[in-house]
């Protein structure tokens, strides 16, 4: 028999995981680069093993989860940056 657990965790908005607001953002963008470095590793592999559409929507999901990871690494750089970043040039 399940016993219920003693003064459970107040339900957070019907959300079933959170983050932890105390997380440096550094440190966020980080467990970010890597799962996406996952995501893009996991669809490059299934896309070895099948053909057609499928491969396509496969490729598709690595080649975004690449694009993402780079977005992810230059805000890294950002923060280790002691330099200011200046918003682009406009003409």
């Amino acid at each position: 028999m399940i016993k219920p657990t003693p003064n459970p965790p107040n339900p957070r908005n019907g959300h079933l995981f959170t983050v932890s607001p105390d997380i440096q953002t550094e440190a966020l963008l980080a467990n970010a680069s890597e799962d996406l470095l996952s995501i893009s590793a996991i669809a490059a592999y299934l896309a070895d093993d099948v053909e057609g559409r499928s491969r396509s929507v496969a490729l598709a999901i690595s080649r975004m989860a690449d694009g993402v990871h780079l977005l992810v690494e230059r805000a890294l750089d950002h923060i280790d940056s002691t330099e200011p970043v200046e918003p682009p040039f406009e003409t």
